[in-house]
């Protein structure tokens, strides 16, 4: 009788991790219902921008702004809001683009990283600079400020600040931070950053009358911004190498990267930069060509 007590008492005491190893483990908490609805404007807004569609692309960053801020989660706000300055932007919606902006550099009672407000002041100087307004280098300097010793938009801030000296008429400066840009990016691995850094290179080289040199910096952009699919920059990379090639009297190079520029911006439904490239194109005849449209647009 002890024995069989001794043995019920052991099969009792087993039972319970028995039971624990053929029980299945708890499901994973779902996740909340306000991240699952910004994920989802998120994934929708991106659907629409493939598809050309900015409206589209727009409406759903401004709801999932409107999700983000119902529960004050900073990074959703951040990160949307800049998304949605660039959508304006190509828009040309400049005001509505800073007006998103203003979530973040207005006065707030919320509490924004430095990484995020860096990366806001940036594309506020960067559309200052489109409009050649004089507070872009105000907006450029805040953004550098943010970034302190270094964060995610230091290299980007060396080539905008590159671009605004090429503007004010200094070469030697901006070609200095486009090659701090470019050495930076190749160090990291930021291609984007390493693609702007030689279109500028290449701007500078035509402002300077050098056109073989701009053929070889932009040519090189090209490369990259097509490995990485960024439709506007490849339409900047081909508007520039045709001035390149008409700099050193290749015309016929020339009209063949202009009407490369017009194909793929009327495919990217940029009737702007269709525009500018057909301008272009007509302008071959004469002596004066149209400007370089400003890299400052995404």
């Amino acid at each position: 009788m002890r024995s069989a007590t001794l043995a019920l008492r052991g099969a009792l005491s087993l039972a319970p991790a028995l039971l624990a190893a053929c029980v299945a483990p708890p499901p994973p908490a779902a996740a909340p219902a306000g991240e699952v609805a910004m994920i989802d404007a998120n994934r929708r807004a991106d659907a629409y921008l493939r598809a050309g569609d900015l409206e589209g692309a727009a409406r759903q960053y401004r709801e999932a702004i409107r999700v983000a801020r119902t529960v004050e989660d900073t990074d959703g706000i951040a990160t949307n809001a800049i998304n949605l300055s660039i959508v304006y932007q190509r828009m040309g919606k400049m005001e509505e683009a800073r007006g998103s902006l203003a979530l973040l550099l207005d006065r707030s009672q919320l509490v924004f990283s430095q990484e995020h407000l860096a990366q806001a002041a940036l594309r506020r100087a960067q559309l200052d600079l489109e409009e050649r307004r004089a507070s872009a280098g105000e907006w450029l300097d805040r953004a550098n400020a943010y970034c302190g010793r270094g964060c995610s938009v230091s290299d980007a801030i060396q080539n905008v600040r590159g671009q605004l000296a090429l503007d004010a008429g200094r070469p030697d400066q901006a070609a200095a931070s486009a090659r701090a840009a470019l050495n930076a990016s190749r160090a990291t691995g930021d291609r984007t950053e390493w693609a702007n850094a030689l279109r500028l290179l290449g701007e500078i080289a035509i402002r300077t009358g050098d056109g073989a040199s701009a053929s070889g910096y932009l040519g090189e952009a090209l490369a990259i911004d097509r490995e990485l699919g960024a439709s506007r920059k490849i339409y900047l990379d081909l508007i520039a190498l045709g001035r390149a090639s008409a700099l050193r009297g290749d015309r016929a190079a020339a009209r063949s990267f202009y009407e490369r520029a017009r194909a793929v911006s009327e495919a990217d439904r940029d009737n702007a930069g269709a525009a500018q490239a057909k301008t272009l194109i007509e302008a071959l005849g004469d002596t004066v060509q149209a400007r370089q449209p400003s890299a400052g647009r995404p």
